[in-house]
């Protein structure tokens, strides 16, 4: 089989800048609201997780003492599953 460098690349394709670029009027119009829980999550003066937690896992990376426990994470993993399946038909 021989190989030769004959071989001329097609036209290029337009950037998907140009083909998904909005109009610049339909930018002004936008507007972006948030309901009020999410202001009181946003003002909550409690972190969100536990850094506690966080450092004694990190740790235990560390040190190699942390177990990987497979069943709870497929539990969890099915939890949440249903949970999301649950919202999408209420």
């Amino acid at each position: 089989m021989k190989i030769d460098n004959s071989y001329k690349p097609a036209s290029p394709l337009p950037s998907s800048r140009q083909q998904t670029a909005p109009p610049a009027a339909n930018a002004a119009q936008d507007a972006v609201s948030l309901s009020s829980l999410a202001g009181s999550l946003q003002s909550n003066d409690q972190p969100p997780v536990n850094s506690a937690k966080i450092q004694e896992i990190k740790q235990a990376i560390a040190e190699g003492r942390f177990k990987i426990n497979p069943e709870a994470i497929a539990d969890g993993l099915i939890e949440s599953a249903r949970e999301l399946i649950g919202r999408r038909q209420a």
